[in-house]
């Protein structure tokens, strides 16, 4: 596996992660527009869905990072 293309997964990573933010933020509000004690129960699984897509982008965003980090050190070795 190369560096590009850990760079690339890493990316892709930090995308999905953020669409699922979007979808799970989305899901709170509209229990949150519902209202009544239904709503609130319902908003339980979305909010730990936030938590979840939030530590994926932050994983994602580590191996991009990391991937920088070998590519520059690469690139100095070869200068």
């Amino acid at each position: 596996m190369n560096v590009n293309s850990v760079l690339q997964s890493g990316l892709q990573g930090v995308q999905d992660g953020l669409q699922g933010v979007e979808k799970a933020a989305s899901e709170i509000v509209r229990a949150g527009t519902s209202g009544g004690a239904a709503g609130s129960s319902d908003v339980v699984e979305p909010i730990v869905d936030l938590k979840l897509y939030e530590r994926s982008v932050n994983a994602s965003a580590q191996v991009v990072r990391t991937a920088d980090e070998v590519l520059g050190s690469l690139l100095d070795t070869m200068a």
